[in-house]
Formats: structure tokens, C-alpha cells, sequence
């Protein structure tokens, strides 16, 4: 008998539960608000509210229809615009769009492999690692003859390194980076995000001090040997003085500049000003002017020799010995130096970095795989093998016709329960062909294959965003009534207050005692370094001088020794404006000399002004806004009377 109590409560309670999740959904739907024909539901407005209350006001009725009043309005101000059909205008749509392509790229990426990428690039920031490489160039899209004859002759000079284990002199001999006949190979220290993304790849997993397999990347294949890592250093910020002395410099140009060098390094020696020599004796034009000083940088941004000795500096306001590089000589000053930040202080920017970088493609073929997935991806293979001899030479040359596919329309694939033609992809070939090198036809037809299929699954992916995400759905909308809102505000209301003179005037006269000047004093104010300037000011402001003569006047007195014995100042000041003026009394003349703050004042009032109103130029920024505010006011009310619209009282007090 228990346990048929016990399972008839149970069952009971699990109703219960089910019909109050059904009772709070119907709740969340119930119609709140009606505009025309439009209905906005408790849920949604609901949603609204608490986005635009950072804090939880859900209790506080006024505050909540205070916000219902402005939502009402605004949603009356959308209808509105959308009568007057301006969600039609083509600058609409063209800056909706724009904003739509900028709000969808989150949705069209895989998150999560984006998120590991921004990872893995600060876990490797944290090191640095050094490392020299040879190259053997070809391009990404050569033809497999010649990708192959670049891997063939890269595998042999792997073997010739191997053999006789000298890396610098087979990079000089070998290398086709051009850099390699000068630092054979040497790339100095890097950190992440600072190398093609396969190149890093390989230099942070290699071992250290041996020799990679070949590495491919846009440039053709490396060789690569890591000789050193170290902990990422951060990034200092230093100022230097250099001496040029390059490459071609003759050897009494060498002497000279060395000479020079040593010369500069004994005067900070003996104490003259670091950011004076920069500005007057550095021959880096570019950051003389500043004294010297050069935007921040990390590892691998400066040549080897500045760099180590840039990190190697310890104190701010350290100065460093001469040091020679490929540019010249330099005399090295520490300014600052910091950390590389935590992952939170970096995560946005490392993101930003990323998706500008070749990396961001694995987030994108990472959800490419996905959408076909998801999308039920369908290909008939012999439908694209059908272009191989409908294409030819002028396709490699950039001028095929898509007319030679002419006879070509049938399906290529499916996506979800759309089709796709062959004719569609034979006018995307012609659209997108250039010239190109060293490829043949049929594989150019493989390659506009795999941009069509990923280009097509990208736009249904980004068409069907609405349906598949409502969270872009209702941004979409806020952002669409925005700029509606915008357009329409702007000619209803802040441009009309402006173009509305004499609406403006109109207003201004009927509330001019609003805007009001307190009383004022249009005064002159001398602070004098001493009595006797003191003296010489009163002297000649008796004689009715202009305050600039007689503190030009007194400053220029032989008499004196200060060259600057008086400053003035002469305006009109409201009454409490300056401390100055609350000491003596308002009334027109020089008044009694008076010292404060070690100085000694003299104010000369040339007319003390009793409060009045502004003129319209003199408040047009405040009458101006408040005009904008009237004819808001009037707008709305219009809008509530124009427009049929009804809220349900017996809703709005489940919201409340």
C-alpha cells in the first residue's frame, strides 16, 4: 500500500512540474503589447528589459514602467519608419548589411578550435625560441612535377647537412632566402604569431639542435634547426642615439662613425642629456625627434645585436656601451620594460592577431566540416570530372568562356534541399579566374570546386543564421529599428531643431528667463611677482591702458629683474569663478591690491554686470537641446494617437 502512495506522489509531482513548465511557457508567450498588427509578448519584451538593466530592478514598478513608457515609444517610432518605407531605401539595407557581415562572423567559425588557437599562441608566447633555416622556393599552387623537384633537392641538401653537420655554410651556399648570404640562415629569437603559422608549427615541436624534415609553406620548403629558446622577455621600450655606418660605407666612413660614436658615449658619460644628443646628433631622423625613443618590441623585432642588448639592460635609465649592427653604430638608453600580460589581458588581441593570420583557416575548415555535416553534403563526383574536358589553356590564362560548358546543367550537389548547378559553377570559374603558373586545367577545376562547395556551404550557413540562432535573430533586429530609429530621429527631430530657426527663436523668446547669466564681472587680473610690479600695474591701469600694454609695460621695465614680474588674465567671470574675485568688492575701478599665494593682485573691474538672460548665440547648445526635447514630445504624442495600440494590464502585472 506504501509503495502505491509513494508512486501516486511521485507521479503527481512530476504533473505538477510538467504543468508548470507548460504554465511558465505559455506565460512567456502571453501578448503583452500590441502595435497595429504587430504583437510583443511578455517573453520577449521581458528579455529586453533585463539586457538593458544591468542590474536587477525587476521589482521596482516605476523603474519598470518607466522602461515600458520609453519601449512603447520606441517601438511606435519603428512603426512609424516603417510606413514611411525607409527599411526600403538602399542606404538602409547597404548599412544593415555591413553590420549583419560583421555580427555574423562569430557564428561562422568553430568556437572551440578558435579558442585552442588563442590558447596555444599564448602558451607559446611564454617562450622564445631561436632558430635558422634554408629554403628551397615553390609556389602553393606550382604544378606536382615541380613540387616535387622542390622536394627532392631539399631532402638532398638535408642529407649534405647531415653528412658534414655545417648548417651555416650549406644555408649560405643553398638557401634561397636572400638573407642567407649574410646570417646564414640565423632568424634570431621569434615567439608566436611572428612566423607563417606551418613554420611555427615545426620550430616549436622540433628538437632542439637537430635538423626537421622538410616544412612546407607559402614560400616553398624550409629546413629547419632550432639553436636556442629562452623565456619570453616581454617587450621593452628604448631610446637610442645611432651613427650610420652600413655595408657600403668606405673604411675612413667606418673610422669616422666609430669615432663619433665613442665621442657621444664619453658626453652621457659625462653628463649631458640623453634626449638632447638624440634630438641633435642621431642619425635615425625618424625617432630623433622624440629624443630617441622607439615604439615598444618583443623578441625578433630588431636585428640581433640591438635586441640582446635591449633585453640584457635591467635598470630604467640604464645606458648601454656602443653596439654595431648592419645599420650602423647605437648607443642604447632603457625606458621601460614589462611582461607579456596575463591570458585575459591578451586573449582580445590574440584573437584579433589570429584571425588576420593564416591559422584562422583551421577555425574555418574546422566549421566547414561541421556545416556539410550538418547540411547533408551530397556530391555527384562525375558531374565536376565533366568540366575537365570542357576547360582548357584559357582557363590557366584567365580568359575561358563559360560557354564551353554550355551544355553542363545538371546537378554537381546538393545542400540540405537546395541543388546546385553546373551552369552556376561554370559562371563562378569565369568570375574568378586570373591568370596563373605552372598549374594545369583540370586541377584549377579542382581548386574552383573547393571554393564553390565552401563558398555555397558559407552562405546558406549565414542565410539560415536567423532560423538557427535567435540570439542573432534579435540582434539583427535591435540593429535593423536602430538605424530606422537613427534616420527617422534625425529628420523628425535633431535636424529640424537645428534647420528650424524660427521654431527656434520662437521657443528661446517664450523661455528665455531659463537661461540666465549670474552676475558677472568683465574684469582684468594681474598677479605680480613683487610689490614694486605690483605698484608699476596700478600705476599704469590708472591710466586706462589695455591689460595687454600694461603687462607688456611692467614686464619690460628695466627696474625689474624678473622679465615675467606680471601675468594677467581679462574675461568675463561669473560670480564664483575665481577665487581671486571673492576677495575684493564688485564694483567698477581698480580695486584695493591685495597678496595671496606669494604674489601680490590687482584686479581692475571695467564693468560689473547684474544677471540677465543669455541671447540666443549665447545659449544656442542648450536652447537647442531642449527645442530637440519639445518637438520629441510632440513627435510621441502624435505617434500615440496616430497609431492604434494596446497594452494588456493583466500581463503586465505578471511582469510586475
Amino acid at each position: 500500500m506504501k509503495t502505491r502512495n509513494i508512486l501516486f506522489l511521485t507521479a503527481f509531482l512530476l504533473l505538477q512540474s510538467v504543468l508548470h513548465t507548460v504554465a511558465q511557457a505559455q506565460d512567456q508567450n502571453a501578448v503583452l503589447l500590441t502595435i497595429g498588427s504587430q504583437s510583443i509578448s511578455r517573453g520577449d519584451f521581458e528579455k529586453i528589459y533585463h539586457k538593458n538593466n544591468s542590474k536587477d530592478v525587476s521589482g521596482d514598478k516605476k523603474s519598470l514602467q518607466d522602461y515600458l513608457d520609453l519601449y512603447i515609444n520606441y517601438k511606435l517610432k519603428v512603426k512609424e519608419a516603417e510606413e514611411l518605407a525607409l527599411d526600403t531605401a538602399a542606404n538602409f539595407k547597404g548599412e544593415l548589411n555591413g553590420y549583419r557581415k560583421q555580427l555574423a562572423q562569430p557564428y561562422l567559425t568553430d568556437k572551440e578550435a578558435s579558442d585552442k588557437l588563442v590558447r596555444e599562441a599564448y602558451n607559446r608566447m611564454k617562450t622564445d625560441i631561436r632558430a635558422s633555416h634554408i629554403l628551397i622556393k615553390v609556389t602553393p599552387d606550382a604544378l606536382p612535377k615541380d613540387t616535387l623537384k622542390a622536394y627532392a633537392r631539399i631532402l638532398k641538401i638535408r642529407d649534405l647537412i647531415l653528412k658534414n653537420g655545417d648548417f651555416s655554410q650549406v644555408a649560405r651556399d643553398s638557401s634561397e632566402d636572400p638573407s642567407a648570404k649574410e646570417n646564414a640562415g640565423d632568424l634570431g629569437y621569434f615567439t608566436a604569431l611572428q612566423m607563417v603559422y606551418p613554420f611555427e608549427n615545426a620550430a616549436y615541436n622540433a628538437e632542439p639542435g637537430k635538423v626537421t624534415m622538410p616544412v612546407r609553406t607559402r614560400f616553398g620548403y624550409h629546413l629547419i634547426k632550432v639553436t636556442g629558446s629562452r623565456a619570453n622577455q616581454g617587450e621593452v621600450t628604448v631610446a637610442h642615439i645611432m651613427v650610420k655606418d652600413g655595408a657600403k660605407a668606405t673604411p675612413e666612413e667606418s673610422i669616422k662613425a666609430k669615432t663619433k660614436i665613442e665621442e657621444l658615449s664619453k658626453r652621457l658619460k659625462a653628463g649631458e642629456s640623453f634626449e638632447t644628443l638624440a634630438k641633435n646628433e642621431s642619425e635615425d631622423l625618424g625617432s630623433a625627434r622624440n629624443g630617441g625613443v622607439l615604439p615598444a618590441f618583443g623578441s625578433g623585432r630588431m636585428v640581433p645585436e640591438f635586441e640582446n642588448v635591449a633585453f640584457a639592460m635591467v635598470n630604467k635609465g640604464d645606458v648601454s656601451e656602443p653596439v654595431k649592427t648592419a645599420y650602423g653604430w647605437h648607443i642604447i638608453k632603457l625606458i621601460d620594460r614589462k611582461g607579456i600580460g596575463s591570458f585575459e589581458e591578451l586573449a582580445s588581441d590574440l584573437k584579433t592577431r589570429i584571425n588576420k593570420d593564416s591559422r584562422s583557416d583551421i577555425g574555418r575548415s574546422s566549421f566547414l566540416v561541421k556545416v556539410k555535416k550538418e547540411y547533408n553534403l551530397t556530391e555527384i563526383p562525375k558531374m565536376k570530372e565533366a568540366f575537365y574536358k570542357a576547360v582548357d589553356s584559357t582557363l590557366v590564362e584567365g580568359t575561358w568562356s563559360p560557354e564551353k560548358a554550355s551544355k553542363l546543367n545538371s546537378t554537381l550537389f546538393t545542400l540540405l534541399d537546395k541543388s546546385y548547378n553546373q551552369a552556376d559553377f561554370a559562371r563562378f570559374m569565369a568570375e574568378h579566374q586570373t591568370k596563373k603558373k605552372d598549374v594545369s586545367p583540370s586541377a584549377l577545376v579542382d581548386q574552383f570546386y573547393e571554393q564553390y562547395v565552401n563558398d555555397c556551404c558559407m552562405n546558406l550557413k549565414e542565410s539560415r543564421l536567423e532560423l538557427e540562432y535567435p540570439d542573432f535573430k534579435s540582434l539583427m533586429e535591435e540593429y535593423r529599428d536602430g538605424i530606422l530609429l537613427f534616420e527617422l530621429t534625425d529628420r523628425t527631430v535633431w535636424s529640424k531643431a537645428v534647420k528650424d530657426t524660427a521654431g527656434l527663436k520662437a521657443y528661446y523668446e517664450q523661455n528665455k528667463a531659463k537661461y540666465m547669466w549670474d552676475d558677472r564681472a568683465d574684469a582684468d587680473i594681474y598677479t605680480c611677482a613683487s610689490e614694486a610690479a605690483a605698484k608699476l600695474v596700478k600705476k599704469a591701469a590708472k591710466k586706462g591702458n589695455d591689460y595687454e600694454v600694461v603687462s607688456s609695460n611692467v614686464n619690460q621695465n628695466k627696474k625689474l629683474n624678473d622679465p615675467h614680474a606680471v601675468s594677467s588674465r581679462s574675461a568675463r567671470f561669473n560670480k564664483g569663478e575665481n577665487e581671486y574675485l571673492g576677495k575684493v568688492l564688485w564694483k567698477k575701478g581698480l580695486a584695493p591690491m591685495f597678496a595671496a599665494d606669494g604674489k601680490f593682485i590687482l584686479v581692475n573691474f571695467r564693468a560689473v554686470l547684474p544677471a540677465q538672460p543669455k541671447t540666443l548665440e549665447e545659449a544656442k547648445g542648450i536652447v537647442t537641446a531642449d527645442y530637440q526635447g519639445v518637438l520629441e514630445k510632440q513627435w510621441i504624442d502624435t505617434l500615440r494617437s496616430k497609431y492604434k495600440w494596446n497594452l494588456n494590464q493583466e500581463v503586465l502585472q505578471q511582469v510586475k
